[in-house]
């Protein structure tokens, strides 16, 4: 790894940019003028947060960490526990912030990959039953899994934005302000009886006289869920189907304040990650982004490869990044999974040909993935399910070349994938 000194803004100035000039002395590195890796780094003005505003940050010195494509994979790899780590299911999402999960199935075997071993399935359904996660649409409109603090707080970020933007598509629907309303006291009647299958919750709507058809059903529980009414909680029995429980109400969020710490974990449990990046995966303007990643300890710029390499530019990490030396090997990842989703910029992980193995069509559909040393070379799937909770053999489609002893640890890997 290489270095130099850029940059950044950020409200610790005071108290951290001696240091780091001076260990950036230590280390004999030139402070020359700012380049392209300082565009995500340049001061904001002010910036408006909900009903906050916050005067432009000052310029600390930083040393800029340079990374090879290669090493930025594998600080990725660590970051996002794709190893397993010693934590808990409601831990790794804590951590994480959140994990995409429109596909139900995915995001249990993504949460169980990153935790501690021998973590099953079904220990990861106990956590929702539990209440430790929950499932709702905390962001872009799109289905995360999460924890009750943190959907909290990203609600208070991001609900209004996301009623605004699914405005014309209520319009469609024919759901004007009457019809929400009526859902709304209709949904809260029912849940008083307790946790609701989604056709008892639509049922509910048309006892109310409001139509559920042509998609305006599932439109209002998302509304729904996004306003903090209702979101999708323990299982029902046979671990298939969530059930829909009220939301608790929680007390006031400071917007700022969970904005820093939201930057800061995304970056710990995916970086090397840019500012597009995490504005992209918030649904959040990246000036408000930029913004708040100054305020967060330890954050450092990072530029990963030259200007013309695929994923190359500007990122940022929590410290000084975990590269391992060697090559992470042969894993095997779920459809919808963080390694790709995590990113508005996946080209570091996947080439064209890949990516579009992963999303054949553009359909949106996002398969299970093979890695080695975090690069995609192909996809694979689980066969139709033979019963509730169990599936036959995965099958392989490789779409880049690789050795034939990694293709024997690809093919091991399969063998051995508990999480059916």
């Amino acid at each position: 790894m290489r270095a130099h000194a850029v940059g950044f803004p950020g409200r610790v100035a005071r108290r951290t940019g001696g240091a780091v000039r001076r260990a950036a002395e230590r280390r004999r590195v030139r402070a020359g003028p700012v380049d392209n890796a300082s565009k995500a780094f340049a001061p904001l003005g002010r910036v408006r947060l909900g009903d906050a505003m916050a005067a432009a940050p000052r310029y600390r010195a930083i040393v800029t960490i340079e990374l090879d494509p290669a090493a930025a994979r594998r600080a990725r790899w660590t970051a996002h526990r794709l190893g397993g780590s010693d934590l808990a299911p409601a831990e790794v999402v804590a951590r994480a912030v959140a994990l995409q999960g429109q596909d139900l199935p995915a995001v249990l075997r993504a949460i169980a990959i990153r935790s501690r071993p021998g973590t099953t399935l079904d220990d990861v359904r106990a956590a929702f039953d539990a209440g430790e996660l929950v499932r709702s649409w905390p962001m872009r409109g799109t289905l995360f899994a999460t924890t009750p603090h943190r959907l909290a707080e990203l609600l208070a970020l991001t609900a209004e934005r996301t009623h605004r933007s699914t405005t014309l598509r209520r319009a469609r629907l024919g759901l004007d302000e009457a019809a929400i309303a009526g859902a709304r006291a209709a949904l809260e009647v029912a849940l008083e009886a307790g946790p609701l299958r989604r056709a008892e919750a639509l049922d509910a709507f048309e006892r109310a006289g409001i139509s559920t058809a042509a998609g305006r059903g599932y439109h209002l529980i998302m509304h729904l869920a996004v306003a903090g009414v209702a979101h999708w909680g323990p299982f029902a029995e046979g671990g298939e189907e969530q059930l829909l429980v009220r939301s608790p109400a929680h007390a006031a969020v400071d917007a700022e304040a969970a904005l820093v710490g939201i930057v800061g974990d995304v970056v710990a449990s995916r970086g090397p990650v840019t500012d597009a990046d995490v504005a992209w995966w918030t649904g959040l303007p990246a000036s408000a982004v930029r913004r708040a990643a100054g305020a967060v300890d330890s954050l450092v710029p990072v530029r990963i490869g030259g200007p013309t390499e695929r994923g190359g530019g500007a990122a940022w990490v929590i410290g000084e990044p975990a590269v391992h030396a060697e090559s992470t090997g042969v894993v095997l990842i779920p459809g919808f999974d963080e390694w790709i989703l995590g990113y508005a910029d996946r080209s570091l992980v996947a080439s064209p040909a890949a990516f579009a193995a992963l999303v054949p069509g553009g359909n949106a559909v996002f398969r299970p993935a093979v890695l080695v040393d975090g690069v995609v070379v192909g996809s694979w799937r689980l066969p139709a399910r033979r019963s509730a909770r169990s599936a036959g053999a995965p099958e392989l489609e490789l779409v880049e070349p690789v050795s034939a002893r990694t293709r024997a640890a690809i093919d091991r890997a399969l063998d051995r994938w508990p999480h059916g």
